[in-house]
């Protein structure tokens, strides 16, 4: 059986229309796919305060973030973890959960805050100077547990951790 296609001249059986939708449905369904790796996570200390982390040291770790997610547990978040410090730039394009984001230089040290907006993929969030790290937490959490700028965070990243 062929069917007629937007060439009425041409005709393309049903077997190939099937397989190109196919094809076509799992290359748009990939990269929500690709967030749901298992990452490495860690527990780290910042003034005091506990926070489990997940460790996103890779450019696809990165690039997929808390993306895809429609909540963070309380006292959760990821770390962005750069294999050289570099000015830093995220957005929140499939990002439904309200987040703050720090950005810390090679010390562990908070150079800045900012509250992120869900969904917006117009908002660039800027690091103000080279960081090595990103730390992403529910909105609101920095604040709720006395944390600012010139804070430090405590961390152990995992021997094995692989950064790049």
């Amino acid at each position: 059986m062929a069917i007629a296609t937007l060439f009425p001249d041409r005709l393309i059986d049903t077997k190939s229309v099937f397989v190109i939708t196919f094809i076509l449905c799992v290359s748009l369904a990939l990269p929500a796919f690709a967030c749901n790796k298992a990452l490495p996570a860690v527990e780290i200390s910042v003034k005091g305060n506990a926070l489990f982390v997940e460790i996103a040291a890779t450019p696809s770790a990165r690039t997929c973030g808390l993306s895809q997610r429609d909540s963070l547990p309380e006292d959760s978040g990821m770390l962005f973890v750069f294999p050289t410090s570099r000015n830093a730039s995220f957005w929140m394009k499939d990002t439904r959960i309200p987040l703050s984001i720090a950005f810390l230089d090679d010390a562990g040290r908070i150079v800045g805050i900012q509250k992120m907006i869900p969904l917006n993929i117009e908002k660039r969030y800027r690091s103000n100077q080279p960081v090595r790290y990103a730390l992403e937490v529910n909105q609101g959490w920095f604040n709720q547990n006395g944390i600012s700028v010139g804070d430090r965070i405590e961390l152990m990243l995992p021997a094995m951790l692989d950064i790049h």
